[in-house]
């Protein structure tokens, strides 16, 4: 049955914001004096609200202490995200394409409220998606309850909806929730890491999605 809900991860997904991530995560823990850490433990955590991934990523420090850091991650990536990431190729011809049809657009990220929406604003993309949810307003992947506020704000059912993510966080989160799950293959965690939670297909470019949905 063609689903009417589609729900998309942002970073990783929709963004192509990685590796900014990831250096903003690098000079936030310098200002803390705790090691930088590398490209793929940072991309590991990607995904994950912002004080989850903290906490993974710097286990043995306090909740004090990772209240000051996310402060300072928050103040670099505010000052290097000015000019937003670019989106993926083909995302914004997609979304489009995918709203002309019909389908109800949305998205579940682990960014905040107040980033979300700013990076949305200055790429001039609230008009695409008819419903948002952050990490920082429901709770942070893999729990499901983003994607059942999602749902239940537009009265539809798990499988009437579709979750497209990069990372296990969203794979997991769509698992738990029984929602059907598509893969995306150029983000945060490698395909073979997605493929364990058995999504229905994969994406190597965004616009493939219109080859599944049809």
């Amino acid at each position: 049955m063609m689903p009417r809900l589609l729900i998309f991860d942002w970073d990783g997904t929709l963004c192509d914001s990685l590796e900014r991530i990831a250096y903003c995560l690098q000079l936030a823990a310098a200002d803390s004096g705790l090691p930088k850490p590398g490209l793929d433990q940072a991309r590991d955590i990607i995904g994950l609200g912002l004080y989850e991934a903290l906490q993974q990523l710097f286990p043995a420090i306090s909740r004090d202490e990772i209240v000051v850091l996310r402060e300072n991650y928050a103040v670099h990536f505010r000052r290097e995200d000015k000019q937003p990431s670019p989106l993926f190729p083909g995302v914004l011809d997609t979304l489009h394409n995918l709203k002309h049809q019909g389908f109800i657009l949305a998205v579940a990220t682990g960014k905040s409220r107040a980033g979300l929406d700013r990076v949305l604003g200055a790429l001039n993309m609230p008009k695409f998606f008819h419903s948002t949810r952050c990490a920082d307003e429901t709770a942070s992947k893999p729990d499901p309850l983003m994607l059942e506020s999602l749902l239940a704000e537009h009265s539809l059912l798990a499988n009437d909806a579709i979750m497209v993510g990069d990372t296990t966080f969203d794979m997991e989160m769509a698992q738990r929730s029984k929602m059907p799950r598509l893969a995306v293959s150029y983000g945060a965690h490698e395909l073979d890491r997605l493929l364990k939670y058995s999504p229905i297909s994969h994406l190597d470019h965004f616009e493939e999605i219109h080859k599944i949905l049809n």
